[in-house]
């Protein structure tokens, strides 16, 4: 089996950043989500890159009667309640024509009539799966109700990314949400990097301690924890669902750090050399409205990525996949 290039987004607009940020204090990268989405799409098909869009159940909606209409009867009853995205349906317009930042229908549909690309979910609401207060019944009805305003739109749904990347397959505490995905038919996820620094927020030793919390935009510079490539033959996960995990989340550009661009892209393109070369899978994710700002530097850095793949899949025949294509290669492989 070929070494593979896997693409997320973990598609959310708004949805994504409510608990952190209003609109007002992250505009300029909302605002340009849009115009984002039509550059993937068509610097994808210049490059010929599968992508896989994780998306906010909420954003599928045509309008708030149709938002009203698949909202989840039992809602997550988180302790924090800023973390509740439902305290902000009174304040949301009407429809993507005067609410571009919560809803994004039209967008959805354009994903879905380029016919490359897969549309999985990131939840329902942005479901926090390990914030206190939430169930595994909730976290089902939130599922339930992603799987029906997504075929509603005649989307399959078959992954997805757990928002905060709040999910860990070795943890029994885990094992309801990643069933009531199989239950929904859904085949794969986004997992975590193995190096303990990507999973600090579980190790009580670690979470609290600055140092540590820096280590991971300090890896994406900086060679700590290896290439994070993977054998597609190891993805099974337990009989239930396939963990693909993330090799590097691509950070946005930050004119504090334009200097040290060479090494993000240098981190990136010697890694995806070596999953090439080596038969492996090079998974790669960020958010859309990481692009908003600083939208010219973003994209010539993700064109120097795409150059990378076109050059290693003529060399290699490193293979360019969703998480589902990838998941029914390796299915039809054992």
């Amino acid at each position: 089996m070929n070494g593979h290039f896997v693409v997320s987004l973990d598609y959310e607009i708004h949805w994504g950043v409510f608990d952190k940020k209003s609109v007002n204090d992250y505009k300029e990268n909302l605002e340009n989500v849009s115009k984002v989405i039509d550059r993937l799409l068509d610097m994808s098909s210049k490059y010929d890159v599968k992508l896989t869009f994780c998306t906010v159940g909420l954003l599928f909606a045509k309008d708030k009667n149709d938002l009203l209409h698949h909202l989840p009867q039992n809602k997550p009853t988180y302790s924090l309640e800023k973390l509740n995205p439902y305290q902000l349906l009174d304040s949301i317009g009407h429809d993507e024509t005067d609410d571009s930042f919560h809803y994004a229908n039209s967008k959805i549909k354009e994903i879905r009539d380029n016919g490359n690309h897969e549309i999985g979910t990131h939840t329902f609401s942005h479901f926090n799966c390990h914030a206190p207060g939430q169930t595994p019944e909730q976290f089902d009805e939130d599922l339930k109700a992603s799987i029906n305003i997504a075929k509603a739109l005649g989307i399959t749904i078959k992954s997805i990314v757990f928002p905060k990347n709040q999910i860990n397959p070795d943890d029994a505490a885990d094992k309801p949400y990643l069933q009531a995905c199989k239950k929904y038919g859904i085949t794969s996820f986004r997992g975590k990097e193995k190096s303990f620094i990507y999973n600090i927020h579980s190790t009580k030793t670690y979470r609290n301690l600055w140092i540590f919390r820096a280590l991971k935009p300090l890896d994406a510079y900086v060679n700590l924890t290896g290439t994070n490539t993977y054998d597609a033959r190891a993805f099974a996960d337990s009989g239930m669902l396939y963990n693909i995990p993330s090799s590097r989340f691509l950070r946005p550009f930050n004119r504090k750090l334009k200097y040290f661009e060479p090494l993000k892209l240098k981190r990136i393109k010697k890694a995806m050399t070596y999953a090439a070369k080596n038969n492996q899978v090079y998974h790669l994710w960020w958010h859309p409205h990481n692009f908003g700002k600083y939208t010219e530097e973003n994209f010539n850095t993700l064109e120097t990525v795409f150059k990378t793949y076109k050059a290693l899949h003529e060399t290699y025949g490193f293979q360019s996949e969703t998480m589902t294509g990838l998941t029914d290669k390796v299915k039809s492989a054992l």
